[in-house]
């Protein structure tokens, strides 16, 4: 399709966009208002109406209640690491990241016991409704909440041992691997699935965005000899956030 054949709304947010990219409309500028944009464009307020909706969409513009729409300060995303090499002892991603002096990090976590639903279930290859322990946790930057995870781990492995918890006792906080390594199960495989999707209303309150807003979604499943011991969704804020990857050659 050439930019002539574009409907008129997508024509109209094409340049609003152009104008936010170059600085004609910066951060905290008020967008036209839809009787303007429809005066200077020549379109219908249904026209105006959808290419605000477009620009709200890409994260570009966001409204105030009673004030307006107004362009969003446009953030330099910070990357978070997803390593496959072997970390130091005991630290998971998230903490060996935090090991550098200019980073601020801190994360919070509560942990119960639930039963599995059909999708923990498969993944765990459990039955639907068998006991396991779930672990919330929320990571924060300098304050600012980062990434949000939930994990479940099959209580048919853990319960009544010292990892059943797994940010409390003797290797609590360690990681899985180093964790399940303390029962003597081996984790020798790990999945990671990425995938994006509009974020759940609950977790853009958490994470500090606006309805509407695209996070990123990794689902991760730690393997022991084939046996999934661990599986987790990782939710962060694409606007915000870069996911990078370091992967061994072999």
């Amino acid at each position: 399709m050439t930019f002539g054949e574009q409907p008129a709304y997508l024509r109209v947010a094409s340049d609003l966009r152009q104008k936010i990219t170059d600085g004609s409309l910066p951060p905290h500028t008020r967008l036209p208002s839809q009787a303007r944009i429809r005066e200077e464009y020549g379109v219908s307020d249904t026209v105006a109406l959808e290419a605000r909706k477009v620009l709200m969409a890409e994260g570009l513009v966001e409204g105030r209640s009673g004030s307006g729409t107004y362009v969003r300060e446009r953030l330099v995303p910070r990357r978070i690491a997803r390593s496959g090499y072997r970390l130091a002892e005991g630290a998971t991603p998230f903490r060996q990241e935090q090991a550098d002096e200019s980073v601020r990090g801190t994360w919070e976590s509560s942990s119960e016991q639930d039963a599995a639903d059909t999708d923990v279930a498969l993944r765990l290859s459990v039955p639907q409704g068998a006991r396991v322990m779930r672990t919330r946790y929320i990571y924060r930057d300098a304050g600012e909440a980062m990434m949000l995870s939930t994990s479940w781990e099959p209580l048919e492995i853990t319960g009544r041992t010292p990892v059943m918890l797994p940010e409390e006792g003797p290797v609590g906080g360690c990681g899985v691997v180093e964790r399940m390594a303390a029962i003597d199960i081996v984790v020798d495989n790990v999945v990671e699935e990425v995938g994006a999707r509009p974020g759940l209303a609950e977790e853009l309150l958490a994470l500090g965005g606006v309805p509407g807003h695209v996070v990123v979604v990794i689902s991760r499943t730690y393997y022991a000899s084939g046996r999934a011991v661990e599986t987790a969704d990782i939710v962060v804020p694409a606007d915000r956030y870069r996911i990078a990857y370091h992967l061994p050659v072999r």
